[in-house]
């Protein structure tokens, strides 16, 4: 019941309201649709990587970009948009699909932009600028004053930056490597700026703001802090990412409407409810009343699973609902098998209670190495595979799971209640 109130608020909340004493209401959250269902952009891009001087930073250079991308896409409101890279070698492509976006143009003109690393220094009035805007945050208003001013230093300059290891702690730091004119630049910005922090920007929004522990010559410099080593993997690929210029060309863009989205879910909907009845009209008739109980649990094996993708906040596409229906069909992949060994002995005289147990006991293996191997070609496919396919396999991988809870805990149990009783000596139900 508290799964199905989860899954399906509404229903439980309409009945709540209908009694006539007051009840808290269940908050309602919708399931996440993806870009399929819910409309929205396709977009890729292709990579110019002749910036990049070793072939051994592509990768690299791939993933810094790509984060940048997702935090600029981010600013637009959009929920897990999807950013990922493909291609190997010189060939490099970025696919962004944003759900739901409302400004596709303005979206494509943001990605499209060469990613800006800046170094800023602290204006004169840097504490009275702080405090200034501490009040303002407090009174709730965002006319912020950028406390930062902008220098000749950016990340043209930046030769590239590395992650590197304190010598006595082996605690992680920030290796910074310019060039010639660069250092330049930035021996003259730490001479000016000892003691205060230099900011560093990437798009406009603040990376790092290290401290100035001395005037640094010869064009190197390092960031120490509290860094865990993924902190500081992340900041090392967010300043290549703006010290190599990585140019993207828009190559196509596909535009997927709501109302085209609305009509696919429904259809979808429609495909897996025809499934589930004939799934649930095929095991009554065949299997009489073990197949009424079977459907029973089936239904609590859609309820658990639906949960479950609330729950984790699972983004359903057409692929994903695929996969979920066709896990439909599987989950009573292992009562039919069970069922059939029951007959078995039933036919051969043996008790309800002695079918049952020997009916799951000779047929775990056939469930067993059914199951593993669906779940090993979903693994390889959710591995291997892209966006689409990676979502078939993971419901599918989640739905073979509740399968198999399903049938040897929760239709063994529904018929172990029958044993011993009248029904039981009614081989005909059976």
């Amino acid at each position: 019941i508290a799964a199905g109130f989860f899954a399906m608020p509404q229903y439980a909340n309409s009945w709540l309201g209908s009694l006539p004493f007051s009840v808290p209401r269940i908050p309602e959250r919708p399931f996440e649709l993806g870009l399929d269902l819910k409309g929205g952009i396709h977009l890729v891009y292709e990579a110019d990587l002749s910036g990049v001087p070793s072939p051994s930073d592509h990768d690299s250079a791939m993933e810094g970009l790509r984060d940048v991308i997702e935090r600029r896409v981010n600013l637009f409101g959009v929920k897990e948009p999807l950013v990922q890279s493909s291609g190997k070698g010189d060939t490099r492509r970025l696919i962004v699909e944003l759900a739901g976006i409302q400004e596709p143009q303005e979206a494509i003109a943001l990605i499209g932009q060469t990613p800006y690393l800046e170094f800023r220094e602290t204006k004169q009035n840097y504490t009275e600028i702080i405090e200034n805007n501490q009040k303002l945050f407090q009174e709730g208003k965002t006319d912020f004053v950028d406390p930062y001013a902008s220098t000749a230093l950016t990340g043209r300059y930046l030769k590239k930056a590395e992650i590197g290891f304190d010598s006595l702690s082996q605690e992680p730091m920030v290796l910074l490597q310019f060039d010639e004119q660069g250092a330049t630049i930035f021996e003259d910005l730490t001479q000016k700026n000892l003691g205060k922090p230099i900011a560093i920007f990437l798009d406009g929004q603040l990376l790092q703001s290290p401290t100035v522990q001395g005037i640094i010559a010869g064009g190197r410099a390092q960031i120490t802090g509290k860094f865990t080593v993924e902190e500081a993997k992340t900041i090392v690929r967010n300043l290549n990412a703006g010290a190599l210029p990585i140019p993207i060309t828009l190559l196509s863009q596909q535009s997927i409407g709501a109302t085209l989205g609305q009509d696919s879910l429904a259809k979808s909907l429609k495909a897996g409810i025809g499934g589930f009845i004939a799934v649930i009209v095929f095991m009554v008739l065949f299997y009489r009343l073990p197949g009424l109980l079977a459907s029973l649990a089936l239904v609590l094996y859609v309820v658990f699973l639906l949960s479950i993708f609330k729950f984790i906040s699972l983004t359903f596409t057409l692929a994903g609902i695929a996969g979920f229906i066709l896990s439909i069909g599987m989950a009573v992949d292992a009562n039919v098998l069970v069922f059939s060994r029951m007959r078995e002995e039933l036919k051969a005289g043996r008790t309800l209670a002695g079918s049952l147990a020997e009916g799951f006991k000779r047929a775990w293996p056939s469930i067993w190495d059914g199951n593993v191997t669906a779940m090993l070609v979903a693994l390889i496919l959710f591995w291997f595979g892209s966006s689409f396919v990676q979502g078939f396999a993971f419901t599918l991988i989640l739905g073979t799971l509740m399968s198999m809870f399903t049938a040897l805990f929760i239709t063994r149990n529904f018929l172990r209640m029958f044993e011993g009783t009248f029904l039981g000596k009614f081989k005909w139900l059976w």
